[in-house]
């Protein structure tokens, strides 16, 4: 597997994002499963795991420790703060709440260390922005567990260019990550060049565009009663029978390649910049298989200029968000 520059650390080019082991598209896989897709991807040449406390409320920070903590020594491990699931109302079901003031974080911290089973993650992401907190306070609390050594770098996710310069004065930022694909731009407004010119690492999660560039999600109806998906305007069954009329000829430039439609995806983030890191994720092992074999494609420039005509901010139809989870994000819009 190539590698790519992640603040002090060297990564593969295509990391592995956690999250749908355990989290956001229906019903969690079995704990085995879960457990052969990690242990795959590290066979395969993955030195990037990125989880959350977010993600199954601590169940996939749990996952990840079990499985990975007798190998901890050959790979990069990122996890983040700043959002969690909260028992608010006292009846025991817990509830998405964002909160970075220090003291909260300080907490995640140690929780997230104990479920990882190990005594430092390497990069620890600001999950949202809490914007009743100045970054610079939520920043200086990740400063201070990077000296006491309960982690070795800080990252930002779903922030503005503006919002990174801040950050970066209190404490150098080793990654931004922010949702990033042929169908999601918003990066190329601002944030790509000012990681490049920062030195920052731009983590791309959602590549494959929540599935929609795998090609096999042809009705939305489909989905489980509790994907996200079901909330974001792209997926809404009229505007999602609009943007299905792009894949045609997004799966015919694939064909030319001589690659999958995912892989196609993938393969143009990677050529995009070398600052760039895709994390794509699956549950499945054949798809994780063919996600990393996107390393080994290439792209001419006329095949890049193509997909960049074909699906970009002015041919997707829909918000990448609803109201209030663009409400919730710091992220430079069109």
């Amino acid at each position: 597997m190539q590698t790519r520059k992640l603040g002090p650390f060297q990564v593969s080019a295509i990391g592995l994002g956690c999250m749908n082991l355990s989290h956001a598209y229906g019903a969690p896989v079995s704990a085995e499963q879960g457990e052969r897709v990690l242990l795959t991807a590290l066979d395969a040449g993955v030195t990037l795991f990125d989880t959350a406390t977010l993600y199954g409320f601590g169940a996939n920070e749990t996952l990840v420790g079990k499985v990975l903590k007798p190998h901890r020594q050959k790979f990069t491990l990122a996890s983040k703060c700043g959002m969690q699931g909260l028992d608010l109302n006292g009846d025991g079901k817990l509830v998405r709440v964002i909160d970075g003031r220090p003291d909260v974080i300080r907490k995640s911290c140690e929780d997230s260390l104990r479920r990882l089973q190990t005594n430092v993650i390497d990069l620890y992401y600001l999950h949202r922005w809490d914007k009743k907190v100045p970054i610079e306070d939520s920043v200086g609390a990740l400063s201070d567990l990077v000296r006491k050594g309960y982690i070795q770098s800080i990252g930002l996710s779903e922030v503005s260019a503006a919002t990174l310069r801040k950050a970066h004065a209190v404490h150098p930022i080793a990654a931004l990550q922010t949702e990033y694909s042929l169908w999601t731009r918003n990066p190329e407004i601002a944030v790509l060049d000012a990681c490049k010119e920062l030195g920052v690492a731009f983590v791309a999660f959602s590549p494959v565009a929540r599935g929609f560039l795998c090609g096999q999600l042809h009705d939305v109806s489909t989905l489980d009663a509790k994907d996200i998906r079901r909330t974001m305007p792209r997926f809404a069954p009229g505007n999602y029978a609009a943007n299905l009329k792009l894949l045609p000829a997004y799966n015919a430039v694939a064909k030319d390649v001589g690659c999958s439609p995912s892989q196609l995806a993938l393969a143009w983030l990677l050529h995009k910049a070398a600052h760039i890191i895709p994390i794509p994720g699956t549950t499945s092992l054949s798809h994780l298989g063919e996600d990393l074999a996107a390393a080994d494609v290439r792209l001419s420039p006329a095949t890049l200029a193509k997909l960049d005509a074909l699906i970009n901010q002015n041919t997707v139809v829909g918000s990448r968000y609803n109201a209030l989870g663009n409400s919730e994000v710091d992220t430079e819009e069109f």
